[in-house]
């Protein structure tokens, strides 16, 4: 049995009864936001001693860390603090309900940290999101608009970085319901006061998905050489938790960046670039986890804009990338109707087996099944911008339109 005073150096063991691990000296935004330093070593333990061996056990020894942390905790920014770490846990392996659950209740402390409530309300719609669950999601970012322009004269000339941050989130979750117009006027101005997180992305992607290639390559170039390699709780502006960690942020930016490429023609930077988000994907969650589906995607789909591109084939590369992408997806059998098919990243599931589907009507002995994998794809596909059609064929320069999957929603907007 996992014994947590045998395992948390003295140190820390001393510091979980203090009653303040975070100090807040005012609820002034540019007061200095202070986490004690054995705090930070306490979450870090708790995320190394998780991921060591990506398993239930480890995972769930790394939550009661926290778990008796948090509950020594006395004061609403520091159980917060601490909450968002158990967030970051918890969607890793999968149990959004009660990562979302940990995140709701810091909305129930008090909690004067903006930082901090920002990345809690920033983590709450990302997961909504990756559960499909869009109109919770955009009300979850008017909130957080709301509550910072209530208080903005607190604030003085730091509002601008967590307003770009708030307005960032309001855009991504415009441009999932597919209002592209509503979107465009929420990050209207931000380029000034972007960071190098989850905002910065977002414009990224935006821009990405209205043919802005330049401008977002260099945005994604950013996050990716400027994030810091670990988590950083001791920076308030730094703080995320769930599905938009940092470390989510520089996949879902490498993600996209081997897209842009692919978008671009640039098939060898493109096939590099996504076979080091591989890499990271695999060494963050093991080789048999949902994402690897979703980058492997991402894959089949770069050879096959170079087979349209190049005129050539490779027909028996995609083929193989799609079906382990969707083994690992876990994508229902194509007897099941879609609308029984309950199941997560289902945008992402749709595009693999389009794609899929696309490989095998080609081939006059199995289009059968290409057409029938074809119409479940179709039935599956819930994006409001563009059709599955319109998603897979990325070579048209006449259109406008343009997929890009997010790895850190696992959706394509």
């Amino acid at each position: 049995m996992f014994n947590l005073a045998t395992k948390l150096p003295r140190l820390a063991r001393g510091l979980c009864h203090s009653p303040t691990v975070v100090r807040l000296f005012s609820t002034k935004l540019h007061d200095h936001f202070k986490p004690n330093p054995v705090a930070l070593q306490m979450i870090d333990y708790a995320f190394s001693l998780s991921r060591s061996q990506k398993s239930d056990e480890s995972y769930g020894q790394g939550l009661l860390v926290l778990e008796q942390c948090e509950s020594n905790q006395h004061d609403g920014n520091s159980k917060g603090l601490v909450l968002l770490a158990m967030s970051t846990l918890l969607s890793e392996r999968g149990n959004f309900v009660e990562a979302i659950e940990k995140l709701n209740t810091i909305k129930d402390l008090k909690v004067s940290s903006y930082p901090l409530r920002v990345a809690a309300m920033e983590a709450l719609a990302g997961l909504h999101l990756e559960l499909g669950e869009d109109d919770s999601s955009s009300v979850i970012a008017d909130v957080c608009l709301n509550d910072l322009d209530v208080s903005k004269l607190e604030f003085g000339y730091e509002f601008g970085s967590l307003d770009a941050r708030a307005r960032a989130l309001k855009g991504l979750t415009e441009l999932v319901k597919g209002n592209t117009d509503s979107s465009k006027s929420c990050f209207k101005g931000v380029e000034d006061n972007l960071g190098i997180g989850n905002d910065a992305l977002s414009y990224a992607e935006f821009l990405h998905t209205t043919r802005e290639f330049t401008t977002a390559k260099k945005l994604y170039q950013n996050v990716i050489k400027e994030i810091p390699e670990s988590k950083d709780y001791s920076d308030p502006y730094k703080l995320a938790a769930g599905n938009m960690a940092w470390e989510d942020v520089l996949l879902a930016a490498t993600c996209a960046l081997g897209q842009l490429e692919s978008h671009m023609g640039n098939f060898g930077d493109a096939e590099e670039i996504l076979t080091r988000a591989l890499t990271m994907t695999e060494e963050r969650f093991g080789s048999h986890h949902p994402k690897i589906g979703i980058i492997l995607t991402c894959i089949a789909l770069m050879f096959r804009h170079k087979a349209t591109m190049e005129h050539s084939s490779s027909l028996m590369v995609q083929e193989g990338l799609y079906r382990r992408a969707l083994e690992l997806l876990k994508a229902p059998q194509l007897e099941t109707e879609v609308e029984e098919a309950k199941v997560y990243r289902k945008d992402i599931i749709a595009l693999a087996r389009g794609g899929y589907a696309e490989t095998l009507c080609v081939q006059q002995n199995r289009k059968a099944v290409g057409e029938q994998m074809k119409r479940w794809a179709e039935g599956a596909w819930n994006n409001r911008r563009l059709s599955l059609s319109e998603a897979l064929d990325i070579s048209s320069e006449s259109s406008s339109k343009i997929a890009i999957i997010d790895t850190r929603i696992t959706r394509a907007l």
